[in-house]
This record gives C-alpha cells, structure tokens and sequence, in this order.
C-alpha cells in the first residue's frame, strides 16, 4: 500500500543536490539561523523569500561555503552535496565553489576583457587542455546566459563597459564556464531595469535544464515567475517550504500568509 503524496512520489523521482539537516549560523554569539533543514532539488529553482535580515542570504551562502570569508561566522550543522559533507575538511572550497557557483546581487565583472572574464574560471581549474578548447568553453558559456550574440565580435573589449543587465549575464556566463552543478544568485536582479530583469529570469528558467538553481530575492513576484519550490524564512528560521504554487495560494503557516498579503514584511 502507498501513502505517499504525489508531491512526495514526485520528490523520490527527483535527484536531491543538497541536504541540510540541523544548520545553524552564528556571527559571533549571535545566531542568525537556527535549525534549518532543507531539500534542494536537482534541475529545479527554489526561491528563497522572506523580509531583510532573515536570514536568506546567510543560509545560501552556506551553501559554497561563502561564509568561510567572514572571520567571526561559524556555521553547524550538515550540508551535503550529492551525499558529500561540504565542510568536511578533506573538501577544498575553492574546488566547491567551481561546482557550487555564485552570482551576486551587483554586477561584479572582473577589470578583464569580455573573454578573460569568463575564460578565468576553466584556466584557475585547469578545465582546459588548449586554446581552443577554451574558446568553446567561453563561447558556450556566453550562449548558456544568452550574451553570445551581442558580444561575439567584442570578446577583447573590457567587460566593465557592457550595461548592467550584460554585465549580469556575463557574470552567469562566468558562472556557468566551470560546468558547475548549482547556481546560486543572491538577487541577482535588484540592481537591473525591467527589461535586463525580465532577461535574466528567462535565462534561469532555461538554466534549470542543466542545473540546480537556488535564488534570493525580494520580490514576491519574481518568486511565483520563476521557481518551482519556495522557502520562507523568518527571524533565521525555515517557516516552510512548498511548491511554489502552494505556498502562494495556499501557506500553510500564519506567518507565511501574513508575509505573502504583505502583513510582515
């Protein structure tokens, strides 16, 4: 006899890329998590929702061990990646984070050409055996966040003089040049006017072919375009996780509904 859900049934058929169990995260004596456990899917947006200062971008940059950078962060708890401890000492961050890249909420091209920007990934890896080689890779990458075409003929110009919403592709291109397995974006589109914004949340849809991708955004609305699965948080704490539709229409937690119809926020 099966008592399993549909979601349920559907979760099992689905590949887990990260399993959280128990995390917390301290600053110093303070804590800014507290016991989060979270499924993150294979090939699938989740959207992390909830008012500043809840802790949403603490807990994914849990997730490539960005915290490591801030001297006083300490983080609990296990975190594994296709069954991996990521904070096991055997593991290298700098090799978890070609694996586990990462687009922030500002455009941060590096002072390089076009090229050397997203070539700086595969050449620090040593993803690449030759040049040409790594003129697929760029051109690849370039194309994977839909840039290729207005930038073919301008690989050598400096990457800082594409406007902002190039500047954020070219960013996820960069990402996405060392064949990671997740994509994490920390409001990747907060800085952006709507056009660049409506191209990137394409993009993440198209990207989701290929990879798990985790976004942090303030927008509601952005959430409900573009994920399959929400988690709100509250306070550093998980109030609840669902299908995105779900916890839109249907939350199950009074906090979560009190968030959504902008009660708190």
């Amino acid at each position: 006899m099966n008592d399993m859900t549909l979601t349920e049934r559907a979760l099992e058929a689905t590949e887990i890329k990260f399993a959280a169990r128990d995390v917390q995260v301290y600053y110093g004596t303070s804590r800014a998590i507290k016991d989060v456990n979270i499924d993150i899917l294979d090939k699938t947006v989740t959207a992390f929702i909830g008012p500043s200062g809840c802790g949403k971008s603490t807990f994914l940059r849990c997730l490539n061990r960005m915290n490591d950078t801030i001297d006083v962060c300490r983080v609990e708890g296990d975190i594994l990646l296709d069954g991996e401890d990521i904070y096991d000492k055997k593991v290298d961050p700098v090799q978890l984070r070609a694996k586990v890249g990462m687009v922030f909420q500002k455009p941060n091209p590096f002072p390089k050409s076009i090229y050397d920007n997203v070539a700086y990934g595969p050449k620090i890896h040593g993803l690449t055996r030759n040049k040409a080689e790594l003129d697929e890779v760029v051109e690849s990458s370039l194309r994977k966040a839909a840039l290729w075409n207005e930038v073919k003929d301008r690989l050598d110009s400096p990457g800082t003089g594409l406007s902002g919403g190039q500047q954020q592709r070219l960013c996820i291109a960069r990402a996405v040049a060392t064949s990671p397995e997740v994509l994490l974006m920390d409001e990747p589109c907060s800085a952006l006017d709507p056009i660049a914004t409506a191209q990137v949340e394409e993009l993440i849809d198209e990207l989701r072919g290929n990879f798990s991708v985790v976004i942090v955004t303030h927008s509601m609305q952005q959430a409900a375009r573009v994920s399959q699965r929400t988690a709100f948080f509250h306070l550093g704490n998980l109030v609840e996780l669902g299908d995105t539709t779900q916890i839109f229409t249907n939350p199950k937690d009074p906090r979560t509904e009190s968030y959504i119809t902008g009660r708190i926020g």
